[in-house]
């Protein structure tokens, strides 16, 4: 069965690190588009870091953003939402303060943070946007349409072992998923990016089987086991690329645009 419905991660999948989106992986999805595929992105990335993504790649339809929490046309059409109960958030916010751990808060689209640190100035070059510094206080209070929260550790270790005392002290209060081996990302329970994908298949009338979605990180591995074919990037994780149908190359090697030409047009123009 052929690809109707196309969904990509960003980081580490069609942007590389400290670059822009390659002229090459732009034209892949170009040729998807004009050959009638829905081509869209699903990010941990706010809304508003992920539009400009969307618009550079021209595509023009709902994209799944924080994980899943949020589907939001580039129109600024919101298509679902799930948001963390409020109480939650400040539940969160006092887990966080009392252990003096970064923590980064999303309402109302907009990104908030107790303190300006190197983690806030990293992650703000990154995702191009600007944090608002307003104290544990400030945090608190800001828990209107809140899709998620977000920490930054200094390593793989350490965020797991975070990760493990954050599920121990809420369980299924949250969900708790890893996209980078420093971010550890706080979401409503049962919403990830298959989740999003589903309600989005579900909307534009796509089967799963028509489904193909690419990845390279752990929070991904929900969306690309709920598509039909499953791609890996070569720089994905081991369990990424244990878990996927095929594997792609690297994300700096254009490797998007080679799984486009070689899963969705069946060539191998590498």
């Amino acid at each position: 069965m052929s690809v109707k419905l196309f969904v990509s991660d960003i980081d580490g999948t069609i942007l590389a690190p400290g670059k822009k989106i390659s002229a090459r992986n732009i034209d892949a999805v170009k040729r998807m588009a004009d050959a009638g595929i829905t081509v869209t992105i699903a990010t941990g990335r706010m809304y508003r870091a992920a539009l400009p993504i969307a618009q550079e790649l021209g595509v023009n339809v709902p994209i799944i953003t924080y994980n899943g929490a949020l589907i939001k046309s580039v129109e600024g059409e919101i298509i679902h939402a799930e948001y963390l109960p409020e109480d939650i958030v400040v539940e969160l916010t006092n887990f966080y303060e009392k252990r003096g751990w970064h923590l980064q808060n999303y309402s109302e689209d907009n990104l908030y943070i107790p303190a300006y640190n190197d983690y806030a100035k990293e992650y703000e070059d990154s995702q191009k946007v600007q944090a608002n510094v307003i104290g544990w206080d400030g945090m608190k209070a800001k828990t209107s349409h809140v899709c998620k929260m977000l920490s930054i550790a200094d390593n793989l270790d350490e965020t797991l072992r975070r990760i493990a005392e954050l599920k121990n002290f809420f369980g299924d209060k949250i969900e708790v998923t890893k996209s980078t081996p420093i971010f550890t990302e706080i979401i409503c329970p049962n919403v990830s990016k298959a989740s999003a994908v589903k309600i989005l298949a579900k909307k534009l009338g796509v089967d799963r089987a028509e489904v193909m979605a690419i990845g390279d990180s752990d929070n991904d591995l929900p969306m690309l086991l709920a598509a039909g074919t499953s791609v890996a990037m070569g720089n994905g994780t081991d369990e990424v690329k244990n878990s996927c149908d095929v594997v792609t190359g690297l994300c700096e090697d254009d490797g998007f645009a080679q799984a486009v030409d070689k899963f969705v047009f069946g060539s191998n123009n590498e």
